[in-house]
């Protein structure tokens, strides 16, 4: 049994199992202060112990960004998040405080969701797939030949610099370090300050969508035109809001001008650009899929910097 925790902007989902077909009952809650949402998730896994007993791992899947090395003295630590009250704080610390003894592994939570999809969802049998999400902010997560994509940080394409047609669109943004950016153009916050209303109550045929759908499909430009990937798998409120990806979708066919021959027309694009196969339940299964990777022997050439982490707390264990 593994413990999954998605941590998201906006609410926090905790589950147990194994695989989609195994998964318990979800225990979503609400993204607060750092120090209650963690105490409140605990309790959960708490709940989850006493029902299934004790589990082998726990994954965890953050927003960000997050630093994910686990050789960094702030390993687990959030960073420049626009979520003022969790800049500076680790998100493991509380969880190692709490299961001394067992393995957490840490990764974003759309790195996450594209784990879970290339494993159980839209990317089986994919080499290199990304996955994006849309909702209260903007993420892309990459998954490529086994393992997710890290760098010096993690892919931030949520703050990728898009076109802005200014006579058409006046709004100026609501991204606190870049304005402009994607996620201060199309995240959900933004319709609600464009429009005074939220996104859930916002007509399906509304012109925003329309408009959000153009700009998302910039986004999907620059994931081909850089990582080429066998497929762009979508989550999140907006995100799979059908009037938004329509949109996405033509605009996307357009934005190329036939410069692929590979994606001619707009049924080409909609094989490559599809909705989350696991739905709302991508970020947990994730978060799952990074906990077994902690009770599997790690190879010699490890898939991504967390098997270092669960194969040090393994081994302080054995010594």
């Amino acid at each position: 049994m593994y413990f999954g925790i998605e941590l998201g902007g906006t609410k926090v989902v905790v589950a147990a199992g194994l695989s989609p077909e195994t998964l318990s009952p979800l225990i979503r809650l609400p993204t607060g202060d750092p120090r209650s949402t963690m105490a409140a998730t605990i309790a959960a896994l708490r709940e989850f112990e006493a029902r299934y007993g004790p589990c082998q791992a726990i994954g965890v899947a953050s927003f960000g960004p997050i630093r994910l090395d686990p050789r960094a003295l702030d390993h687990g630590t959030i960073l420049d998040t626009p979520k003022l009250a969790w800049r500076d704080f680790n998100v493991l610390a509380p969880l190692r405080e709490a299961f001394p003894h067992i393995p957490l592994v840490l990764d974003t939570d759309v790195n996450g969701a594209a784990l879970a999809e290339a494993r159980w969802g839209a990317g089986q049998g994919l080499d290199v797939l990304a996955y994006v999400t849309v909702g209260t902010g903007v993420g892309a997560g990459f998954f490529a030949h086994g393992r997710p994509l890290h760098g010096f940080l993690h892919p931030e394409a949520g703050h990728m610099l898009v076109r802005r047609d200014g006579a058409q669109d006046q709004f100026a943004g609501i991204c606190p370090n870049h304005g402009d950016c994607l996620e201060g153009l199309i995240c959900g916050p933004s319709v609600e300050r464009r429009l005074g209303i939220k996104g859930e109550a916002v007509a399906d045929d509304h012109a925003v969508w329309e408009q959000i759908g153009r700009y998302l499909a910039q986004l999907f430009h620059n994931l081909t035109v850089i990582a080429a990937p066998q497929r762009i798998i979508v989550g999140g409120g907006v995100g799979l809001k059908s009037s938004v990806l329509d949109s996405a979708h033509r605009a996307y066919v357009d934005l190329l001008g036939g410069y692929y021959r590979d994606i001619p027309d707009l049924a080409a694009a909609q094989e490559l650009i599809v909705p989350a196969a696991l739905s709302d339940r991508a970020g947990v299964l994730g978060a799952i899929a990074l906990a077994e990777t902690a009770s599997v022997q790690a190879p010699q050439s490890p898939p991504w910097p967390q098997w270092r982490d669960a194969q040090d707390v393994l081994e302080r264990q054995d010594g």
